[in-house]
């Protein structure tokens, strides 16, 4: 493989194990939603 090639796989790895990375840490720090919109699945006064 060309240098260029290689230089280019090794950019989109990062990009995409660096993404799967950001959203685990994301999630870490805050797992779920205290408050949701109103209308929502778990809203008793949606119309």
């Amino acid at each position: 493989m060309t240098p260029e090639a290689v230089l280019l796989l090794v950019v989109a790895i990062l990009v995409v194990w660096g993404g799967l990375v950001a959203s685990i840490v994301a999630l870490r720090t805050n797992p779920e939603r205290a408050q949701y919109p109103p209308g929502g699945v778990d809203d008793d006064e949606a119309p």
